[in-house]
């Protein structure tokens, strides 16, 4: 009989502990399943340690003051010479994106970093003729700080001095078109060749130029880099004003709960 009971005990444990995997793998495909869902929008996003958002009480002074980054020193922007909007700033701005993504518009001269559904920090940009050369969606594959430069063979055409870099790039540093950053934008294995970059040229930001991508003052173009990661989706506005669309996510495997 003692045997028996045993038996009887051990096959209650096992159906016991049946009944609570498969609760807890339900509970668990539940949690899942509820944290695909959008549970309200949260109003910072991006990489950990960014700045602080700009608020009434932001200092602007102090974001746009001359400062040391790595071996170089970042003149100071006179940004009290610039139209108001072109400044950093949170705006309204209705939107159906992911919050975390930039959206470009080089008609208007402006950056978009969104927030959530109805929020962005709006940035200020110069345009040259490459940043309305192309549109649509692309992901950020590449970032490099104080980048090495390339110019195009068109540039180098119309300027003999540079023929120097044909072969070896200009390096980074205070002189370098790119200035202090760059975010190299691809589609899958493809270089677009489209790039957001800083500026040699402060006065440019707000007004379509001669040459370049999409032009940002240091302090700005520093401040964006620091808060988004690799493989962030960037959204370009081509000629009819309209965000474009993102291709279809793959839909993911179904999950299956083992016999």
């Amino acid at each position: 009989m003692a045997v028996d009971g045993a038996d009887d005990t051990a096959m209650t444990q096992m159906a016991m502990s049946r009944r609570s995997f498969l609760t807890g793998t339900t509970l668990l495909l539940a949690g899942a399943l509820a944290g695909c869902q959008t549970v309200g929008v949260p109003t910072v996003v991006g990489l950990p340690g960014q700045p602080p958002l700009p608020d009434e009480k932001f200092d602007y002074a102090l974001a746009y003051a001359a400062r040391k980054d790595g071996e170089f020193e970042i003149p100071a922007i006179k940004y009290q010479n610039f139209d108001r909007k072109f400044w950093r700033q949170v705006v309204h701005y209705p939107n159906d994106l992911d919050p975390g993504s930039i959206v470009v518009d080089p008609h208007n001269h402006f950056l978009y970093w969104t927030l959530g559904r109805d929020k962005a920090m709006r940035y200020g940009i110069g345009v040259g003729k490459a940043g309305f050369a192309w549109s649509g969606v692309a992901v950020i594959r590449m970032k490099q700080e104080w980048p090495r430069w390339f110019p195009p063979k068109e540039m180098i055409a119309r300027r003999p001095e540079l023929k120097k870099y044909d072969k070896e790039p200009m390096e980074g540093g205070p002189k370098n078109p790119l200035g202090a950053r760059a975010l190299y934008l691809w589609q899958g294995n493809v270089d677009t060749l489209f790039r957001i970059h800083g500026t040699t040229e402060p006065d440019s930001i707000g007004k379509s130029v001669s040459s370049g991508c999409i032009r940002m003052w240091h302090q700005d173009v520093i401040d964006l880099y620091q808060r988004v990661p690799m493989k962030t989706h960037v959204f370009v506005i081509g000629a009819d004003g309209s965000i474009p669309k993102a291709p279809p996510k793959p839909q993911e495997p179904l999950l299956t709960i083992p016999n």
